[in-house]
């Protein structure tokens, strides 16, 4: 899309700016003038818009699982009984579900705040484990659901060979993931072709976790993405650890910083049980830390050493994992909520007195989220892809301070109301990859979307 916008707030690189005028060609901006005028053809847009939020890990299929797993076994659930589930679900579900259900987790994606997503796809194959015709086929419904939306894409094909760690045998329930090296290689080719034809998008490779791969596999792996991005799952759960341990005699974060060329272009996601060494390595490698908040509270996992992490310069990014609850501002409010918990402090993920909370989060969700997609967005700048969230500044409790926020503090205290009190109830506008997709609130293809996705659910839980 070609056009040009007057925003009456932004965040830009530097700072906030009023009357900013932006002109988009081709999905980005390719000129960005603060305190501009009002000039004919330009549509003004009020409130604050702020760079669109990276989401740097989704498994957009569970989203339509959410909720199946609140109910007690007769042990103790954990993330391992919750897989069972997840097991159950997918003996279900057809690559029309997986579409219609993607396209319902990336509208309310958009809806809330999220502009890009990187898709962390390992549903491959059919309900018998058979590949089917077009190897890419899944790959294909994701590209198609994220086209449908808007939003844009990071295809991270996953790799997923193994049920344990030194290769141990698959379970059954694990039957739709599954490809050898040679596959896997066809599997990244054909996502490439099929994501070529989705603006925004780009493809890297996820090979799934140590315990799905070996060492020989993993290489083979990241040797079909040099440039990045490649994310894996890793030290997510105790038990893991435990037995990652048992086959290596290291953890796995210590496992893949020790054996495997990890740098910038990796995302390590979770990464909730490391060690203060492992924490201050992984800063130091430069990789993101793929925090996943809500969905590590959901499945009781833990807790991620925030506070260390920051204080080494780690880099982080923010995703929905289980999309049970899809909400940037809710995964940030938790990120820090956790800490606070976890330090009995407050404020604890900001860096210095006086700094807003809201701001040092959003700022590094939005750093480290494009990193971790590997593609040009998380800010309002010439050459980023045409990306932006409005807060609606007429939203009552943001609406008090609305007036004064003319910069510095005072527009902080704006994004600290969005992301711990008003959260998705105070996106306006969203502008994704030169698009206007949201307004009001409201997903432009909102009805159609909704419906698909409920008939869809429909057929799935009856039967």
């Amino acid at each position: 899309m070609t056009g040009a916008f007057l925003l009456a707030q932004a965040l830009l690189p530097h700072g906030f700016a009023q009357n900013v005028r932006v002109e988009i060609a081709d999905g980005r901006f390719t000129a960005v003038e603060p305190g501009a005028a009002v000039a004919p053809g330009t549509e003004r847009i009020a409130g604050l818009a702020l760079p669109g939020v990276p989401n740097l890990h989704c498994h957009a299929f569970q989203r339509g699982m959410a909720g199946l797993a609140e109910r007690r076994g007769p042990a103790s659930d954990s993330f391992w009984t919750w897989r069972e589930v997840m097991y159950r679900f997918l003996a279900r579900l057809t690559p029309d579900d997986a579409e219609a259900i993607a396209a319902f987790a990336y509208m309310q994606m958009l809806e809330r705040g999220f502009t890009a997503v990187a898709e962390f796809h390992y549903l491959h194959h059919d309900i018998d484990g058979r590949p089917y015709a077009d190897l890419g086929e899944m790959a294909g419904r994701m590209a198609a659901a994220a086209h449908a939306t808007g939003i844009g894409l990071t295809l991270l094909p996953s790799l997923y060979g193994h049920g344990g760690f030194g290769g141990a045998p698959p379970v059954e329930g694990q039957r739709r993931f599954l490809n050898d090296p040679d596959r896997f290689a066809r599997l990244v080719a054909r996502s490439r072709e099929i994501v070529a034809a989705v603006p925004g998008g780009t493809v890297g490779v996820a090979p799934h976790s140590l315990r799905a791969v070996t060492p020989e596999t993993l290489r083979a792996a990241i040797a079909l993405a040099p440039g990045g991005p490649i994310h894996i799952h890793a030290a997510e759960q105790v038990k893991e650890v435990e037995d990652c341990v048992a086959w290596s005699g290291r953890p796995p974060v210590a496992w893949l910083l020790d054996e495997m060329p990890v740098d910038e272009h990796w995302v390590l996601i979770h990464t909730t049980h490391t060690t203060p060494d492992e924490t201050v390595r992984l800063a130091r490698a430069g990789a993101v830390a793929g925090l996943c908040p809500l969905t590590e509270a959901s499945l009781g996992d833990g807790i991620f050493d925030g506070a260390r992490y920051l204080e080494t310069s780690g880099r982080f990014g923010i995703g929905t994992d289980s999309n049970i609850d899809i909400d940037p501002a809710g995964e940030l409010r938790q990120l820090e909520y956790s800490q606070r918990l976890a330090h009995r402090a407050r404020n604890v993920m900001a860096t210095a007195e006086g700094e807003s909370t809201g701001r040092r989060l959003l700022g590094e969700a939005l750093a480290g989220g494009a990193q971790a997609l590997g593609q040009p967005i998380g800010a309002i700048a010439v050459g980023r892809r045409a990306d932006f969230v409005v807060l609606d500044t007429t939203y009552p409790d943001l609406a008090a301070v609305a007036g004064d926020a003319t910069g510095g503090r005072s527009t902080d205290r704006l994004i600290d109301l969005w992301l711990f009190v008003a959260g998705r109830e105070a996106v306006g506008t969203v502008m994704a990859g030169g698009e206007i997709v949201v307004r009001d609130g409201h997903h432009r293809a909102r009805d159609a979307i909704t419906a698909r996705y409920l008939a869809t659910l429909r057929r799935i839980l009856a039967a």
